[in-house]
């Protein structure tokens, strides 16, 4: 089964990584050694001073529970989605109210004992006490849920809600305040996956301003989101950081982006697990795409989320072709190879993406493909074919059988003898007669000078064509990539 919510990494600090260790002794030593809870008051003071400028920046960067719970709790945690009365405001209030109640009455009968030898101890004992419920339980809920189930109504949590607007007020924040700031919300892929690994299960590619910042107060600014971002949009900014960016938006390849709605006319298996699917735009009924451009794919509607894919062929104005490799227990792949029929109204976003529109003074060219990463060089070779530009195509495959669009690929190169196309496999089988290798190799047998470079694939394989081709002496500034 398909699960919405992604286990990833969520320790960027030693801090976060290590600070369970505070919890544990406190929780687990205070019962032998009580004065340990005292410190906890340097935790309640730190906390309240740091949500007067900052909001919950505590729970995402130093709390100790909180790095509990991601660091021990979440590789056994079922990680499923929140129930919605434990992110009550009823919960919360209730929870605060019973925590208050709690430790003041507990404090009151620690305070008829001051001046007394055993005054500190049970001072220390109120806040142990305290901290070992907060385990046994926000540790049970992190495992039946997800490991944040607890911060979603933990008392810490809203007393530093209540201070940031307190902060606010008194305009504390502005300059401190760091939020979940995306740097255009016209490049926004909307995949969902700054949602998907989300610890308090927000969704900030649906609620950014109009100053592209991420306002929600429960959002404890983890920076999970920036750090697993596809297309590294994200960054933790200022309210003036965040102008700053507005100011300066680069919106090359994403000036006609906007909706469409299309009807699925084919869907042809090119592999066992690679879909192409044939989509005629229905309103409105053309696009202005470029080759190498991509669109957006609904793949549901709430949250509606999408997924990126380049224009495999060139066609007409009207209608668009997409290449689906599926991935393995992949969430937006599984929906659509499941899902996705002939007939089928689907939503579209695009076109978008300017990172392989070729340069028009390029007098030669290099395209380095890997895998799916084919796809947008398709269109791209085709309107190469009737520049006549000087072009070499390089494309990589783990095996033979993974080629695909080669009939396509080397009729091309064929019809135009400006067109080179070489194909090389990692692994094919033994009766593979053609290159056997990585497009690595391939690379350092060509003569590079005067070439733009172009390459799409796996992240890996990009990284080291990159390495590569600077090795060899071609500029960055003729580098250009996406990965697939």
């Amino acid at each position: 089964m398909r699960n919405y919510f992604i286990k990833t990494k969520r320790a960027f600090t030693p801090i976060r990584q290590y600070a369970w260790i505070f919890t544990l002794t406190v929780a687990i030593g205070g019962l032998w050694y009580p004065r340990l809870g005292i410190l906890v008051f340097g935790v309640i003071f730190a906390l309240t001073a740091i949500s007067l400028f900052k909001g919950r920046f505590w729970c995402g960067n130093y709390c100790a529970h909180g790095s509990l719970f991601d660091q021990l709790f979440l590789p056994f945690s079922r990680n499923q989605k929140i129930p919605g009365f434990l992110k009550s405001k009823y919960t919360q209030i209730a929870v605060m109210t019973w925590f208050m109640y709690n430790l003041g009455s507990k404090f009151y009968r620690v305070s008829q004992i001051w001046g007394t030898l055993q005054f500190w101890d049970r001072l220390g004992f109120v806040f142990v006490s305290s901290y070992l419920m907060v385990t046994v339980v926000g540790g049970l809920l992190g495992l039946i849920y997800t490991p944040r189930s607890w911060c979603q109504f933990c008392p810490m949590g809203t007393m530093q809600v209540l201070m940031y607007k307190l902060g606010k007020k008194l305009g504390w924040t502005k300059q401190h305040d760091q939020k979940i700031t995306i740097e255009a919300l016209e490049k926004c892929h909307k995949c969902g996956k700054c949602a998907r690994v989300c610890p308090m299960q927000l969704v900030p590619y649906t609620e950014f301003s109009d100053k592209n910042q991420f306002d929600r107060e429960a959002c404890i600014r983890c920076i999970t989101c920036v750090d697993n971002c596809p297309a590294k949009l994200l960054t933790l900014a200022t309210a003036d950081e965040a102008a700053a960016k507005l100011h300066h938006r680069d919106f090359r390849g994403y000036e006609n982006r906007q909706r469409f709605l299309a009807v699925i006319k084919t869907v042809a298996d090119l592999a066992p697990d690679i879909r192409e699917f044939t989509l005629e735009l229905v309103d409105p009924p053309t696009s202005s795409i470029q080759p190498g451009q991509y669109f957006l794919l609904r793949i549901q509607a709430q949250p509606e989320m999408f997924r990126a894919y380049s224009v495999s062929a060139k066609t007409s104005p009207g209608v668009v072709r997409v290449t689906v490799k599926r991935v393995q227990n992949g969430y937006g792949t599984s929906i659509i190879f499941e899902s996705f029929t002939v007939g089928m109204e689907v939503v579209l976003e695009g076109p978008m993406g300017h990172e392989l529109l070729l340069d028009p003074s390029a007098r030669k060219i290099l395209l380095i493909a890997g895998g799916i990463g084919i796809t947008p060089f398709v269109p791209i070779l085709q309107h190469l074919v009737e520049t006549g530009t000087e072009t070499t195509l390089v494309y990589g495959a783990n095996t033979e059988g993974e080629f695909i669009f080669d009939d396509l690929l080397c009729s091309l190169a064929t019809e135009s003898s400006s067109i080179t196309y070489i194909k090389v496999a990692a692994n094919p089988s033994n009766s593979y007669k053609g290159r056997k290798g990585l497009v690595t190799d391939e690379i350092k047998r060509l003569t590079l000078k005067g070439y733009k470079v172009y390459m799409c694939g796996p992240k890996g394989m990009v990284e080291a064509s990159t390495r590569l081709l600077l090795e060899l002496g071609v500029s960055a500034s003729d580098i250009s990539a996406e990965s697939a």
